[in-house]
């Protein structure tokens, strides 16, 4: 399995497979489905599933190349050919909610579906749940975790707090057990590290070891004014609102300055989610001032309860 994308002009999703530690190749992967993707049950359950979210195209992409390979390795298989049976785990570099962990559970759905997962789920950990509070003791945690996550993936979110403490730290501990277990056990499970792509970067680098040991680096875009718009459309649909259309000119401003005023770390859909939650409990507050409801006014959030909304998240 040797591919590789590069961002593209709209900052789209950079993928870098690589086989035997090595790039080999690289290219934008192929956008449309190949005829001899029709017949593929399992493969369209998860595109379905991916269909329910915004954006997340480049991943579709991604999807479709580690099904493709798995897929052509039983061909090979059952032709008595030889097959390079390769780890799969990988390390999610992205900004908060830019579908990380939506990703990785789909993947582990998929993975289950191609019987390459026992059990196809997905365990979310983070640095307090692998790092103990005596020599021993994380190694312990950890362990305990990785058993816990057989048969699907352990997800570590932030991954890099894990080196934060220095050489003394048990972090460090958590990260060499964490090896230990990919090495001695690499087919039963997958392991996802994930974080703010800088940090993961130099994270990487702290440990010679680790670079190698992840087969697939995904790399995960903000998302664009247009699709956080559009996924904010779409949470307010799922509760019965809609936004009155001076909100939506304002939240297209809010969004660019947003973005560019926390351009390392903007928090994409968290943000979306954060705005909507409070804008609806804005309005709330308004309309309690009134004497009577009308549908329309119980439907409509307004550019006043997003400005007093972003008011709250700006003091937070």
């Amino acid at each position: 399995m040797v591919q590789s994308a590069r961002l593209n002009k709209r900052g789209q999703i950079n993928v870098v497979i690589k086989s035997e530690n090595k790039i080999a190749t690289e290219g934008l992967i192929q956008q449309s489905d190949p005829p001899a993707f029709k017949g593929h049950k399992e493969y369209h359950a998860i595109m379905k599933e991916f269909d329910r979210y915004v954006g997340l195209d480049m991943m579709k992409s991604f999807v479709r190349e580690m099904y493709a390979w798995l897929y052509l390795n039983t061909i090979r298989e059952e032709k008595g050919l030889k097959t390079s049976r390769q780890a799969l785990h990988m390390v999610f570099k992205g900004n908060p909610g830019t579908g990380k962990t939506t990703v990785a559970r789909l993947i582990a759905k998929l993975l289950k579906d191609m019987n390459v997962l026992e059990k196809g789920h997905l365990l979310e950990v983070e640095r307090a749940d692998l790092v103990g509070e005596y020599i021993g003791h994380t190694a312990q945690k950890t362990r305990e975790l990785v058993e816990k996550a057989m048969g699907g993936i352990l997800f570590v979110d932030e991954a890099y707090s894990l080196a934060r403490g220095g050489e003394k730290d048990f972090g460090k501990e958590a990260i060499d057990t964490l090896v230990k277990v990919m090495e001695d056990r690499q087919h039963n499970f997958v392991l996802i590290l994930a974080g703010y792509p800088k940090e993961m970067d130099h994270f990487l680098q702290l440990n010679p070891g680790l670079p190698s040991r992840f087969p697939m680096v995904v790399t995960f875009p903000n998302y664009t004014s247009a699709e956080l718009l559009e996924m904010l459309h779409q949470m307010a649909k799922e509760r019965d609102y809609h936004i009155s259309p001076g909100a939506v000119d304002y939240i297209q401003e809010l969004l660019m300055i947003s973005k560019d005023y926390e351009r390392k770390h903007f928090s994409n859909g968290r943000f979306i989610r954060n705005l909507l939650e409070k804008a609806i409990r804005m309005q709330a507050v308004r309309l309690m001032h009134q004497d009577s409801y009308n549908q329309e006014s119980l439907l409509t959030l307004m550019k006043v309860d997003f400005t007093k909304a972003f008011q709250k998240i700006m003091i937070e």
